[in-house]
């Protein structure tokens, strides 16, 4: 590879949003396109989720998620588009110029055509969280747990507590106990869930797991190796009771707290971020602020399915070959706000007259009520919903027709 040089579309990021983006914009007729890789190999963090649950939506049949990921990576050599591995993404400018590093080529620079954003995510650390103790070994955050026993071969503990009840957390729990572990308790700070039900009941009902709502770890426990953690009940304002305090002798705390997007480079570039989601604040064909520059997948927020992720992804990489070939027009500027037990939606505004689904999250668990969309007095849309919950993302879908026929504001809410 040339020290500089110009290409239609980059997309940074292999994982399965990058290839699906990249391969939306090859079948939308754009030639020249260039994926960059961080990791030896493309797939992202799919290559260690050796469980089931994958492809339902996507494929109509269950995958693992090294071979979800394998259908997309196909799918990228066959339509022969180039990708550099290994090869990490320093640098975005407001132009669209990407600078870029790896071993064999050393710094060098791609000026883009467009640009989409599909760096996914990281977890929150254990010095995010504020515990109280000393940082002894055998201390991981879930994924990390999760790479050294499905890929490395290696097990971080064998009594275990995990902290936090995201998806990654529940699957370890089942995980670690296939493995010949004792995991004693999957403690959640809320009093619901942050995982899917369907995780819930067969990672830790179907092996009689504890999980402790309401809870956390108040401390740690041991110098070299930890030795066990403190587990506090916490109150209404998420405070911890001290006489709830109770000692759980363990070797290994797992650490399922949260997903933060990967958005140094979207900041770099002066794109701004919705301060909920902390992913970039796009339109309905996800395209940025800065014109041109795309995002989807786990680096605009955090997705419960990875099925969803692609579908994203298609929106951007479709959207991406538009601006490229000059066809994006900005036809409205329609903004939508929520009403707090909505949380947030992707997209924050709509610039197109085009039916657009809407994503969603929920602040906590809602039954037996009604998901609307207003626009000023008007009733877009009303559905019913049986139950709503933080840990799962909901959607609504707007019609042409609706969006023609709003005052230029959309609200989402949930009502009784």
């Amino acid at each position: 590879m040339t020290l500089h040089r110009k290409c239609e579309l980059v997309v940074i990021g292999g994982g399965p949003a990058g290839m699906a983006a990249a391969i939306a914009a090859r079948e939308a007729g754009i030639e020249d396109i260039l994926i960059l890789e961080r990791e030896e190999a493309l797939g992202g963090i799919l290559r260690q989720c050796i469980h089931n649950g994958f492809g339902l939506h996507r494929f109509g049949e269950e995958l693992t998620g090294p071979e979800y990921a394998y259908r997309y990576e196909k799918e990228v050599k066959r339509l022969g588009i180039p990708y550099c591995l290994e090869t990490t993404v320093v640098g975005l400018s407001p132009d669209r110029t990407v600078t870029a590093m790896n071993k064999k080529d050393g710094i060098f620079t791609v000026e883009a055509g467009a640009v989409v954003l599909a760096m996914g995510c990281r977890e929150r650390p254990k010095g995010a969280l504020n515990i109280a103790g000393r940082r002894p070994s055998g201390i991981y955050t879930a994924g990390t747990a999760q790479k050294f026993v499905n890929m490395k071969g290696y097990m971080p503990g064998r009594e275990v507590v995990i902290l936090g009840s995201g998806d990654i957390g529940l699957i370890m729990a089942r995980r670690m106990t296939l493995e010949g572990a004792k995991v004693h308790a999957v403690c959640e700070l809320m009093p619901y869930s942050g995982g899917l039900a369907r995780n819930i009941e067969q990672c830790l009902n179907d092996f009689n797991i504890p999980l402790k709502l309401s809870h956390t770890v108040t401390e740690i426990h041991g110098k070299e190796r930890l030795e066990g953690v403190t587990v506090c009940q916490v109150d209404g304002r998420l405070q911890p009771i001290a006489e709830t305090a109770e000692y759980i002798p363990c070797d290994t705390l797992l650490l399922s707290c949260g997903l933060i997007p990967e958005n140094e480079l979207t900041k770099e570039a002066g794109i701004a971020l919705d301060r909920v989601t902390g992913g970039a604040v796009v339109d309905g064909g996800r395209e940025t602020e800065i014109p041109g520059v795309f995002a989807c997948g786990n680096v605009l927020h955090v997705h419960d399915l990875v099925d969803y992720v692609s579908e994203e992804a298609v929106i951007a990489g479709r959207s991406a070959a538009e601006f490229i070939r000059g066809e994006r027009r900005k036809e409205c500027d329609i903004g939508i706000s929520v009403d707090g037990r909505v949380r947030y939606t992707v997209p924050e505004k709509i610039t197109e007259y085009k039916d657009t689904s809407v994503y969603f999250r929920v602040s906590e668990v809602f039954r037996d009520k009604k998901v609307v969309v207003r626009s000023g007095e008007s009733v877009l849309l009303s559905k019913k919903a049986n139950k709503l919950a933080p840990g799962e993302m909901e959607t609504v879908k707007l019609t042409e027709k609706m969006l023609r026929e709003c005052d230029g504001k959309i609200s989402v809410s949930i009502e009784e």
